[in-house]
């Protein structure tokens, strides 16, 4: 049906450039959609990533659960790759007090 009505309104000579265009057209729509949806994941896993950081350090990177310890881990190799000086464990530094002074552990 779609044939014969394109036949009869674009001509039997623009027919089959205008399929080739609409052809075109779809392969970019889908390819802009994959192009789309890969960002919002990556988004979505990135939002992951700093959550379970934000965890692991509440937690002072200490008794971690798996999912926990792969993402701390995958932040540590990403952050190697951009400078290798990087530590293989966080340095866990005391939070300061509203006066601007160090909490200090005392041996009571």
């Amino acid at each position: 049906m779609i044939a014969i009505v394109g036949t009869i309104v674009l001509g039997p000579d623009k027919l089959p450039g205008a399929l080739r265009k609409i052809v075109q057209w779809k392969r970019k729509l889908s390819q802009m959609a994959q192009s789309v949806s890969a960002e919002v994941n990556e988004q979505l896993r990135v939002h992951e990533l700093h959550n379970n950081l934000k965890e692991a350090e509440k937690k002072g990177f200490e008794n971690l659960s798996p999912e926990l310890q792969r993402s701390v881990d995958e932040l540590y190799k990403a952050a190697n790759s951009v400078n290798p000086d990087t530590p293989a464990k966080p340095e866990i530094v005391e939070p300061q007090s509203k006066d601007g002074l160090e909490n200090k552990k005392t041996n009571d």
